[in-house]
């Protein structure tokens, strides 16, 4: 388990701002989803932690299990014609996944710097050592 180099709450918090964690200021995306090389305030490499597939995989079990667990409960669903209801359904949650995407996207870039997870730290996984 990674030790909390930085404090943890501030750093998420900052991230799913969109700010740099480590001073809050600095933009943390220069597109979308790209993440600034380095921050343009405090000049932070930015760069260097690591997001992969993990925020991915949070938006999916966050928007699963906010959105689509509890419409199946809603009995207008079942019984409305899927030829409008699913068009609905599937632009809303797409409009959802996009907007929460970036803002988990940089709570985990948040996490991997309070944490102070690099990307030149993969040869500390043991994932790897089990090959």
């Amino acid at each position: 388990m990674a030790e909390i180099v930085y404090p943890l709450r501030r750093s998420v918090f900052r991230g799913l701002s969109g700010h740099c964690p480590a001073c809050g200021k600095g933009a943390l995306f220069w597109k979308y989803l790209k993440v600034n090389g380095r921050c343009e305030v405090c000049d932070t490499d930015l760069a260097r932690y690591p997001a992969d597939d993990g925020p991915a995989y949070v938006t999916i079990l966050l928007i699963g299990h906010l959105v689509v667990a509890p419409m199946l409960f809603f009995s207008v669903v079942w019984r409305s014609n899927p030829a409008i209801s699913l068009p609905i359904i599937l632009v809303a949650l797409a409009v959802l996944t996009l907007t929460v995407l970036p803002r988990v996207k940089g709570g985990w870039i948040g996490l991997m710097y309070s944490l102070g997870v690099k990307d030149t730290d993969a040869h500390l996984h043991t994932a790897d050592l089990a090959d």
